[in-house]
């Protein structure tokens, strides 16, 4: 797999498009992985929930459902998502930073949940959507 060299803003505009319109409230961290946050208590920010939920669920475990994931391929934008352990919680693989076009789910899941794991160990928020 190579590095990604997609801009802050690009990452950001192929994860709007990724994500189901009728969520508004999200937050996207550094490596792609972002948090679809729908209930929010009272008193809790978006930033902080997200924060907890990546600490949580972000680092990769292998063997326990942390290591578990799924890859959908996209139909508005570019590329795919990796769904995995932690409701709610996606990491965005654009194609570039795939070697082989042709490559299997599972080798695309694999880098996905590389990136979340990533965003779990090193959580770093880059953009926070709010309704």
């Amino acid at each position: 797999m190579k590095n990604n060299n997609l801009t802050k803003e690009a990452l950001i505009e192929h994860v709007k498009l990724a994500i189901n319109p009728h969520f508004k409230d999200w937050v996207l961290f550094k490596n792609g992985t972002y948090i679809i946050i729908e209930n929010l208590e009272k008193g809790e920010t978006i930033e902080a929930l997200a924060m907890q939920k990546m600490k949580e669920f972000g680092p990769v475990h292998v063997g326990s459902p942390a290591g578990d994931f799924n890859t959908i391929t996209l139909n508005k934008t570019e590329g795919w998502v990796i769904a995995g352990h932690g409701y709610g919680m996606y990491t965005y693989v654009h194609p570039s930073e795939v070697e082989d076009p042709e490559a299997q789910d599972y080798v695309i899941g694999l880098f996905g949940r590389n990136k979340r794991d990533e965003d779990g160990q090193h959580p770093e928020i880059i953009y926070v959507n709010r309704a």
